[in-house]
């Protein structure tokens, strides 16, 4: 019944959805979410039924009829999607009482054809008057719950909805049991049967079909609304770059919140000056003692909107006529937000028209306040006026633009020439190409002119009846640059000036193409630093960024426009070069090598870099072949002590795919049983007793056998698969060693890794309570590796550990990282020497030395020292000699299956 429930809410919830998605649509959209909802409401109430039907208790076999299964399947999903259909074309009273009856028609023909599908031994009675209350009540909660889903919007509404639309077939099905009498008959089957194991499988895909349906709609609901956020952000940033137009956003109480770079040409006023200032700062003096701008917005907030005229005052008190809009700005539910308020300059308009009437030196004032250059030439290419604009944009002084002075003296003075005298024979050809241009084509757009110098103008030409034309320009120079600004921004690393993934990918594309038509290579270096995360960790991101950014100014510095060099995002890098000589790519690796391992920040702190290469077409027919190939090298390389840079082999590829076919094994290892423990003792060198034992992990796969640790382990660590393993490695230790009875300790390696985990504690604690391991008979041994990451969360959980009665032990001592100051930050129950000192201790005195060192640490912080690797006498007498705690290796016994084991073989014998 509960999964019952869970399908209906799931299935409700989808045809909530779907029908909202229906009315914000239209024409056929709006009926092909109309038609989706109907058939998720229709089938996943059937899923719902039949998930109930087959919770049924009953001794006897039951079946279900395949006719009326599938009769009750059509019925509920083809009555609801004409409901549905029905309701979602129109929102008058009448359709949705109609459409609410028959959705809880279809609902109730489902149930019934439903219930006489169900095969059993006995005869079905019903009562009338609930099978009536069955539909009824469900018709009047399905209009409710439709009128709820149809209109308004907020997650409020459509929860309401969705629960009410549960309600509706809850009480159909409850009402509709309610109903039911069975009496025991023998009554025959009717028709094909269907098992409940089938039908649970169609149940199963008609659900999973409902929610992926409803995922679907979802997955449209976000994305259409990421679009709209988008393009308000765009439009935002457009409205903010329109010059000609002042578009100001005031608050509640009128006050400007916003200001585009139209109102601030406008009216004088800089953003940081007005903002939070009322709107009534920007009317005359009179209109603001006759209440203007207060009845303004009175007018627009009961009204919607207000428009005219009037009189608006310029920051330095110079007045201006303007014609404004004031619209209201209202949330969903009706309240008021604020207001936009668009203006625009009508003074030239104003201006213009008196100067029909009065004299024509306002035609000059008129012009002068133009924000484009105009000027006016006649047939004979002479001109005729030209406004103080024209002449600023082009540097040209009155003299120079009198009236009758010819087309071709004006480019020599400089119009459409801007670099000098010597250009103006070229620069009169191309002006003449695009009068021609405009006369062929008079509702062209502005053609953009750009210079030499980086000046972009915008110019529009208009042929004249009388054979003359006007000209209007503009100057677009901060727009192009911007335009370009945008355009770098988009395609380099913010960080370092770089090249980002996408310019990367264009730039090989090019290089590859350029490779394939010169008979040339191409090489592909992907790049990782060294120790960076070691400036991050211990500098801060700070430093890291500033030597980011120094490896980025030297690469620049140090590469030649063929060559390409991209920062793919943190530390990686990737370089390409086209080539016909091997020596070239070489010097090119060792020249980017050098940019970055010459590089430090800070107290000095200098990183390395790990360079892969692939070439193409030998190592790839493709850009992303390529890389893939060279990012292997650069694996290689990095994992190769001595080794900076490495090329390309064709056996990465293998091992790549040994690794990733490895870590799939390794996922289900533990459930095919593939890993076991083997348990190696360790003895005290004082008594000679067993004083316990430590826990071994081994993997035998079916196919390739044994697999060693120090392969899959760190497979495991990569994939995230050591979680797993190592919590099932502590409780299959911690129930073998509760089952010794003695008190020996099992000891259990930690990964480093298993640390990221939060509640690694709480899972140690939970696995002790489980098996019922004393916390004191358990010792965990950790690297110091899992420590320096993140030394103060280490420490505080193993704390925890040690509170809680846990032994803990500091493994591999001697290699890796070892300091004094982990040893002084935590009492450690123990150190482990790595078996390598012992090992080379018969041949190397420094290895001795160091075993002696150790001891005599251990001694002086009264920490217990136990060695690993003994494997023959002259070893033990080393450690005896120089007082050794404890021991272990093949000369105690080698790692062996369960001791729990032995003891159950030597009682059977």
């Amino acid at each position: 019944m509960l999964l019952a429930i869970l399908v209906c809410t799931m299935a409700s919830a989808t045809t909530v959805l779907l029908l909202r998605q229906a009315c914000g649509s239209q024409g056929g959209q709006r009926r092909s979410w109309s038609m989706l909802a109907g058939a998720a409401l229709g089938f996943g109430a059937w899923s719902s039924h039949f998930i109930a039907l087959l919770g049924y208790n009953t001794p006897n076999e039951r079946a279900y009829s395949l006719e009326l299964t599938l009769l009750s399947l059509a019925a509920g999903g083809g009555l609801s999607l004409l409901a549905t259909l029905w309701m979602a074309s129109s929102r008058t009273l009448p359709i949705r009482v109609f459409g609410s009856v028959l959705l809880a028609g279809g609902l109730g023909a489902m149930h019934y054809t439903g219930m006489a599908a169900l095969q059993i031994p006995a005869t079905m009675r019903w009562d009338p008057a609930f099978v009536g209350a069955s539909i009824v009540l469900p018709a009047l909660i399905l209009y409710a719950t439709l009128a709820g889903a149809l209109s308004g919007h907020g997650l409020r509404r459509a929860v309401l909805a969705t629960l009410l639309l549960v309600a509706a077939s809850a009480t159909l099905h409850l009402f509709g049991m309610a109903a039911l009498t069975l009496v025991p008959a023998r009554t025959a089957p009717i028709g094909m049967l269907v098992t409940p194991g089938t039908l649970a499988g169609w149940v199963t895909a008609i659900a999973l079909a409902v929610f992926a349906t409803g995922m679907a709609a979802q997955v449209i609901r976000t994305r259409a609304h990421s679009a709209y956020v988008e393009s308000q952000c765009q439009f935002g940033e457009l409205v903010k770059s329109v010059a000609d137009y002042a578009i100001v956003i005031l608050d509640a109480h009128g006050r400007i919140a916003q200001w585009n770079e139209g109102a601030r040409k406008l009216t004088g006023y800089d953003a940081v000056d007005i903002l939070g200032m009322p709107v009534a700062r920007l009317f005359s003096i009179e209109d603001r003692n006759d209440d203007l701008p207060a009845r303004t917005l009175e007018y627009a907030r009961n009204a919607g909107s207000a428009d005219g005229e009037c009189l608006y005052l310029r920051r330095d008190g110079s007045t201006f006529w303007g014609h404004g809009t004031i619209q209201a700005t209202r949330s969903e539910n009706g309240t008021l937000q604020g207001y936009s308020f668009v203006m625009r300059d009508i003074q030239p308009i104003k201006e213009a028209k008196d100067l029909v009437a009065q004299t024509s030196m306002r035609l000059d004032t008129a012009l002068t306040n133009m924000h484009e250059g105009l000027c006016l030439f006649d047939a004979e290419e002479h001109l005729v006026l030209c406004n103080a604009r024209f002449r600023q944009l082009w540097n040209l002084t009155d003299a120079q633009c009198e009236a009758g002075t010819t087309l071709a003296e004006l480019i020599r003075a400089g119009f459409m020439n801007p670099n000098g005298e010597r250009h103006a024979e070229p620069g009169l050809t191309h002006y003449r190409e695009l009068l021609q241009t405009a006369s062929a084509h008079p509702d062209a757009p502005p053609m953009v002119v750009e210079f030499d110098d980086l000046k972009a103008v915008s110019i529009a030409n208009r042929a004249l009846p009388d054979g003359g034309w006007v000209m209007t320009c503009d100057d677009i120079t901060e727009q192009r640059q911007s335009e370009a600004r945008i355009a770098h921004m988009a395609l380099h690393d913010a960080l370092t000036g770089l090249p980002n993934r996408t310019r990367f990918n264009q730039r090989l594309h090019d290089k590859l193409g350029t490779a394939d038509r010169t008979s040339s290579k191409v090489g592909v270096i992907a790049i990782d630093l060294d120790r960076f995360k070691e400036v991050n960790d211990t500098q801060g991101h700070a430093a890291g960024d500033a030597l980011l950014q120094a490896i980025g100014r030297r690469i620049t510095e140090q590469t030649l426009e063929t060559e390409v060099v991209a920062r793919l995002g943190g530390d990686e890098f990737a370089a390409a070069k086209v080539f016909s000589e091997a020596h070239e790519l070489h010097e090119f690796a060792n020249r980017l090598h050098g940019c970055i391992v010459g590089t430090s920040v800070g107290t000095g702190t200098f990183v390395g870099a790990s360079l892969g290469i692939a070439i193409y077409p030998q190592d790839g027919g493709v850009g992303e072949a390529l890389l893939n190939n060279a990012d292997l090298a650069m694996y290689r390389a990095k994992a190769q002590r001595g080794e900076h840079i490495c090329y390309y082999e064709e056996g990465m590829d293998e091992t790549a795919r040994r690794r990733r076919q490895i870590a799939n094994d390794l996922r289900h290892a533990i459930a095919n049983g593939e890993l076991h423990l083997l348990y190696q003792p360790q003895r005290s060198l004082r008594t000679g007793a067993l004083s316990g034992y430590e826990a071994l992990l081994r993997w035998q796969h079916p196919r390739h056998g044994f697999i060693p640790p120090d392969v899959f382990i760190p497979i495991a660590e990569e994939t995230g698969s050591i979680f797993e393993i190592g919590e099932w490695v502590l409780r299959d230790a911690c129930r073998e060693a509760k089952q010794w009875p003695g008190e020996e300790k099992v000891a259990v390696n930690l990964s480093a890794v298993q640390f990221i985990k939060p509640d690694l504690v709480s899972t140690i604690r939970q696995i002790l309570a489980d098996t019922g391991l004393s916390p004191t008979r358990l010792e965990l041994e950790i690297t110091e590796t899992a420590i320096i990451g993140d030394k103060l969360r280490a420490l505080h959980c193993l704390r925890q550990l040690k509170a809680m009665g846990i032994s803990v032990a500091i493994d591999d001592f001697g290699t890796g990282y070892s300091s004094l100051d982990t040893l002084h930050s935590f009492p450690f129950d123990k150190i482990k020497i790595d078996k390598s000192f012992l090992l080379r201790s018969e041949n190397s005195a420094q290895a001795r030395a160091i075993i002696s060192a150790v001891l005599a640490l251990g001694k002086s912080l009264q920490i217990p020292v136990l060695a690993e690797g003994v494997e023959n006498e002259a070893q033990l007498l080393v450690l005896e000699s120089e007082g050794c705690d404890e021991a272990q290796g093949y000369y105690f016994g080698r790692p062996d299956t369960p001791p729990s084991h032995h003891r159950k073989a030597v009682a059977n014998s």
